[in-house]
């Protein structure tokens, strides 16, 4: 099966198509550092409240919610075809525990 764009994204030199793959590329990085300060926001507070040495319960709040962010950052990587998530861990400096909670649901 082949894959034929409509008439309106194609022009006679075939910019058309082009612009849209800039614009596409462009939102996908554009959620990928959205996505990446929210995982540097949550990695922040969760070091913070163990800084001020605040309750294990409230801790593990966090933590979950950290898990949460980054596996949708991950999943934004995948989309923009990142394979390895190592490297992203590693920058991030994600905390063993926080990995551990990757793509698990909210503990009850």
């Amino acid at each position: 099966m082949s894959f034929r764009p409509p008439s309106s994204f194609s022009t006679s030199n075939g910019t058309g198509l082009l612009a849209l793959d800039y614009e596409l590329a462009a939102e996908k990085a554009d959620a990928l550092g959205r996505a990446g300060r929210k995982v540097e926001a949550a990695l922040a507070a969760l070091a913070q409240a163990r800084a001020e040495g605040v309750d294990t319960q409230q801790t593990q709040v966090l933590i979950d919610q950290a898990a949460e962010l980054v596996w949708a950052f991950f999943i934004q990587r995948e989309i923009c075809g990142f394979c390895s998530q190592s490297d992203a861990v590693e920058r991030y400096r994600i905390p063993p525990e926080v990995l551990a909670r990757v793509g698990a649901g909210p503990r009850r």
